[in-house]
């Protein structure tokens, strides 16, 4: 098999689990993530942190988001710009309306303004003891990644059930590592 293949297969078993997820084990999940972000603490505050608004059975960072902006974060959601394209951050208040984006996303307008974010929380469908990801394969996170990290440091946290810590993720040369695993039961530094 390929890496390609590898990962398709990873990523169909791991898209396959979440759905089996009922309301009560989110519902737990959110409350657990909330739960380990106040006692690791892995983003230092203040900061202009990106987070996402969840699709596809993603966790719901949105509590967590809402925790971060009282803790005197600054807070922005991705834009997709286009194919093969690094994503674009526009900043977000809670309460802010937002309009439809490719993939079934929700963003800011775009009359908000541009930020660039010091820490990325990152959507994952998987993650290893490493800290290689695994997203849906358009490789948007890792190009962002890829090219905030050449002009300056940024922390990249991805954040997921417990169960998406995974023994490993097929990766290649244009994968970007996390820095920080945050589940619903733990938080994982990678080194």
């Amino acid at each position: 098999m390929t890496l390609t293949d590898d990962k398709r297969a990873l990523r169909s078993a791991m898209l396959a689990w979440r759905g089996t997820l009922d309301e009560e084990e989110r519902r737990a999940a959110v409350a657990g993530l909330l739960a380990t972000l106040r006692r690791e603490r892995p983003i230092e505050t203040p900061a202009v942190v990106s987070g996402f608004w969840p699709i596809k059975d993603e966790i719901d960072i949105r509590p967590l988001m809402i925790e971060l902006f009282n803790q005197g974060c600054q807070l922005a959601l991705p834009v997709v710009q286009g194919r093969g394209q690094p994503l674009l951050f526009r900043a977000w208040r809670p309460g802010d309306p937002l309009e439809a984006g490719v993939f079934g996303t929700l963003q800011p307008s775009a009359r908000r303004e541009t930020l660039e974010p010091d820490v990325l929380i990152v959507p994952l469908l998987a993650c290893d003891e490493e800290g290689w990801r695994l997203g849906y394969g358009g490789g948007f996170y890792d190009r962002t990644l890829a090219g905030l990290r050449a002009r300056r440091r940024v922390t990249a946290i991805g954040v997921g059930f417990d169960a998406q810590l995974v023994p490993e993720v097929p990766h290649g040369l244009g994968d970007q590592r996390l820095d920080w695993l945050l589940t619903d039961r733990r938080a994982c530094a990678f080194v």
